[in-house]
C-alpha cells in the first residue's frame, strides 16, 4: 500500500494485543460461500480457490494485491491501480488486526472478499479523510506468495527466511555429515565470507554457531537466508580477518545465504560411539535383517592408516554370505547390518572392543594389530529374513524354539551369557501364546518355557541382572509351583538384592520338595551366615543409636520424666 495511506495497525498493535485475538481457522469454503472468522465480525467470501494446503504463519513475509472499499463501494485503495503488490510481515502489528487474522488462512493464489469491523480495522476513529469513524471494510484480497521465516531458536537469535524449499520431511541430526554452500555478509553488505561444498559434522559447527542451528531446521535442498544476531555470530569480540575471510567486528549482525546441498546419515549403532554407520547410498524401502537373517554383502575391511586386512565381493567375487547374530563376523559388523536397508552402502568404524579385541588377528590381506579400531566399506546386496513365529504354523514353533534353547546351551556353555540370553528370549517368544495349540503341543511348548526362562534366568545370575532373573523364576512358579531350580534360582536373586526373608522362604520350600538337594542346602548355608552378618550390623547400628540417644539427654528432661 503506498506510503501515504499504509494501512497502520489501528492503534498501538503490539504483541500482547495480538495474543489478545480470538482466532479460529474457518471450515474449508466453497467457491461463493461465505463464513466467519473468530468471533469478533471478521467474514471471508471465497472468490478463487488457491494451491496445495499450506498456508501462512505468523512472521511469514506475505506478498499481496488488494482493493479495499466502504460497504456503498466506494474505493478507498488499490495495490492494483498502482501495478505493485503489497509486501508486509504478518502478525507483527503492521497491518489492521483483520488482516492479520484473514490472510493466514489463505492459500497461495487464493483469491477472497474480507469484511473487516471496524474494531478489527480502524475503529471509532476511522482514518480520516478516507474511512469514515466506526467504518465496516471490504477487501478483495489475492495471496501471490509469501516467505517463511522463522525464529528458529525460539530468542530471536536466528531468523530463517526460506528462499527455496527442500525435498521430503527429514532434517539433519548431531552426527550427520552436511554437504552445504553459503555466503556471509555484514549489515552494510560487505562480504566476509563465502564457501561452496563445504562438508562438516554438524554437532563440530563450522565458521559460526549459526550454520549448525539453521542446518538442524533445514531440507535438503532448502535454501535460506539467515539473520544472526552476535549470539550466534561472534559475540563480542568479534572475528579478525583471515585468509580469504574478512574480519567481522564485535557486536556484528550477519545475514547468511546458506543452502543444504545434501547430508550423510550417521548413526551411533550400539549407543556408546564404537559403532558409528555413514550412509553413502541410501537403501530401498523400510526393510531390514532380522537376527539369524541370511545376508549378502559386498565389504573391503581397512585399517585407520588405509591398510586393506579384507576385501569380499569385488573384483568379479561373488558377495560374501553370513548369517547375523551368529557370531560369523566380528561383533560390530554383525549389530551394523541388521540396521542397513537392502542396496544401501554405508562406512562403518568399529572400535576394538566390536572388531578383534586386544589381540592380533590374521586376515586374508593383513595382519589386524591388537587393539585397532577398523573400517569397513559395505554394501548390503541383498538378505532373506529368518522366519518370525506369525509365519509359522504350530509345529514350526516348537521346533524353532528347541533350536534357540540349543544354541543358548552352546553359548552358556562358552561363557557368552548375553547372547545366550537372547537366544533364550527368542525361543520363549516362539511358544509365548499357545492357545492355538493341540493338547501334545502344548505339553511340549510347556516344558521349553519352563526350560528356557530356567536357563534365562541362569544367564542373568552371571550377568547380576537379579531383578529379571527373579521375574524369569517367577514366572517358570506360575507355570511349576514346585519347580525346585526355580525356588533356589529366586532365593539366589533375593540373596543379592538382600531381601534375605524371601530367599529363605524359598529355600525352605524347596529343602520341604527335595529335602536332599545339595545346592540348595549349601545356599541355605550362606543364607544363615549372611543373616546373621546383617543382624551383627543392625544390632551394632541401633546400638550406637541408643547410645547416641542417652548421651544427648538433659537435666529438664529427667525432671520432666519424675513428673
Amino acid at each position: 500500500m503506498e506510503d501515504a495511506f499504509d494501512f497502520p495497525a489501528a492503534g498501538a498493535m503490539n504483541d500482547e494485543m495480538m495474543d489478545e485475538m480470538p482466532y479460529d481457522a474457518p471450515a474449508t469454503l466453497k467457491v461463493g460461500e461465505e463464513k466467519e472468522i473468530g468471533s469478533q465480525g471478521l467474514k471471508k467470501k471465497l472468490l478463487k480457490e488457491g494451491e496445495g494446503w499450506d498456508t501462512p504463519d505468523n512472521g511469514d513475509e506475505v506478498e499481496v494485491h488488494y482493493t479495499g472499499t466502504l460497504l456503498d463501494g466506494t474505493q478507498f485503495d488499490s495495490s492494483r491501480d498502482r501495478g505493485t503488490p503489497f509486501k508486509f510481515t504478518l502478525g507483527q502489528g503492521q497491518v489492521i488486526k483483520g488482516w492479520d487474522q484473514g490472510i493466514k488462512t489463505m492459500k497461495k493464489g487464493e483469491n477472497a472478499l474480507f469484511t473487516i469491523p471496524a474494531e478489527l480495522a480502524y475503529g471509532e476513529p476511522g482514518s480520516p479523510p478516507t474511512i469514515p469513524p466506526n467504518a465496516t471494510l471490504q477487501f478483495d484480497v489475492q495471496l501471490l506468495s509469501w516467505l517463511s521465516v522463522k525464529d528458529i531458536c525460539k530468542d530471536g537469535g536466528i531468523f530463517k527466511k526460506i528462499l527455496n524449499k527442500g525435498e521430503k520431511w527429514e532434517n539433519p541430526k548431531d552426527l550427520d555429515e552436511v554437504l552445504v554452500n553459503y555466503e556471509v555478509r555484514l549489515e552494510d553488505g560487505t562480504v566476509v565470507a563465502k564457501s561452496d561444498g563445504v562438508e562438516f559434522t554438524v554437532q563440530d559447527g563450522h565458521f559460526c554457531p549459526a550454520l549448525s542451528k539453521a542446518v538442524k531446521t533445514m531440507k535438503k535442498g532448502e535454501k535460506v537466508i539467515l539473520t544472526v544476531k552476535p549470539q550466534y555470530g561472534f559475540g563480542e569480540k568479534g572475528k579478525q580477518a583471515s585468509g580469504n575471510e574478512g574480519g567481522v567486528p564485535a557486536n556484528a549482525t550477519l545475514q547468511i545465504t546458506l543452502e543444504l546441498v545434501s547430508w550423510k546419515t550417521v548413526t551411533d549403532v550400539t549407543k556408546d560411539r564404537k559403532v558409528m554407520k555413514k550412509i553413502l547410498t541410501e537403501g530401498e524401502g523400510y526393510e531390514r535383517p532380522n537376527e539369524g537373517a541370511a545376508v549378502q554383502v559386498k565389504l573391503i575391511g581397512k585399517l585407520q592408516d588405509g591398510t586393506i586386512f579384507t576385501k569380499k565381493g569385488h573384483d568379479g567375487a561373488e558377495p560374501f554370505e553370513f548369517k547375523t547374530n551368529e557370531e560369523q563376523v566380528i561383533d560390530g559388523l554383525d549389530r551394523a547390518v541388521v540396521t542397513m536397508k537392502k542396496g544401501e552402502v554405508a562406512v562403518l568404524t568399529i572400535a576394538p572392543e566390536y572388531a578383534f579385541g586386544s589381540t592380533e588377528s590374521k586376515q586374508e590381506l593383513a595382519v589386524v594389530p591388537p587393539n585397532s579400531t577398523v573400517i569397513y566399506e559395505i554394501e548390503l546386496v541383498s538378505f532373506v529374513k529368518e522366519k518370525e513365529s506369525w509365519d509359522m504354523n504350530t509345529q514350526e514353533k516348537i521346533e524353532a524354539a528347541g533350536k534357540k534353547k540349543e544354541e543358548g546351551n552352546s553359548l552358556f556353555k562358552a561363557g557368552k551369557y548375553s547372547k545366550a540370553s537372547k537366544r533364550y528370549e527368542k525361543a520363549a517368544k516362539y511358544i509365548e501364546y499357545d492357545s492355538s495349540f493341540g493338547d501334545e503341543e502344548k505339553k511340549q511348548a510347556k516344558a521349553l518355557k519352563v526350560l528356557c526362562n530356567l536357563n534365562n534366568a541362569a544367564c542373568k545370575l552371571k550377568l547380576k541382572d537379579y531383578k529379571q532373573a527373579e521375574k524369569l523364576c517367577t514366572k517358570v512358579l506360575e507355570i511349576e509351583s514346585k519347580n525346585v531350580k526355580a525356588l533356589y534360582r529366586r532365593a539366589q536373586a533375593y540373596i543379592h538384592v538382600a531381601d534375605l526373608d524371601l530367599a529363605e522362604l524359598d529355600i525352605k520350600k524347596a529343602l520341604e520338595i527335595d529335602p536332599d538337594n545339595r545346592d540348595v542346602k549349601l545356599e541355605y548355608k550362606l543364607l544363615k551366615e549372611k543373616m546373621k552378618e546383617y543382624n551383627k550390623k543392625d544390632a551394632k547400628f541401633y546400638g550406637n543409636m541408643f547410645a547416641k540417644l542417652d548421651s544427648k539427654k538433659t537435666a529438664p528432661m529427667a525432671i520432666d520424666s519424675k513428673a
